[in-house]
């Protein structure tokens, strides 16, 4: 019994509020899909919600706000005829491409995507 407390002890000591924090940063619904799309050249409101056909305009919006504020995108407005407006990463942000890359790969191997079963045909539920 003494032996499990301890061990609860030390993983407790072990627990990383950093960690935990970026988990929430890139873990919220659909922040890790704007970076994707964003490490992969979309720097336009509209590349990005092209590169998420689920996403809707609001929550995009949300998430680019939340992003900015944690200083992992910046806005950027362009000064031409008319008025442009794009989203880059900043150094923070890209510093996610290998983050972002791992839990790409990790993901194809290990999560079936919903309504798809295990060899990418539309399942009979979601047909």
């Amino acid at each position: 019994m003494a032996e499990m407390h301890q061990e609860r002890v030390e993983s407790s000591e072990r627990f990383c509020p950093r960690y935990q924090r970026a988990v929430e940063i890139v873990g919220r619904r659909w922040s890790g899909a704007v970076l994707r799309a964003m490490l992969a050249g979309a720097s336009r409101f509209g590349e990005i919600q092209d590169a998420i056909p689920d996403l809707s305009n609001r929550m995009l919006s949300e998430r680019l706000r939340e992003l900015e504020a944690e200083g992992i995108v910046e806005r950027v407005v362009v000064p031409e005829r008319p008025v442009r407006v794009e989203y880059r990463l900043t150094e923070k942000g890209l510093a996610l491409h290998a983050v972002v890359d791992g839990l790409s790969r990790w993901a194809e191997e290990w999560i079936e995507p919903e309504g798809l079963d295990p060899d990418g045909e539309r399942s009979a539920e979601t047909a």
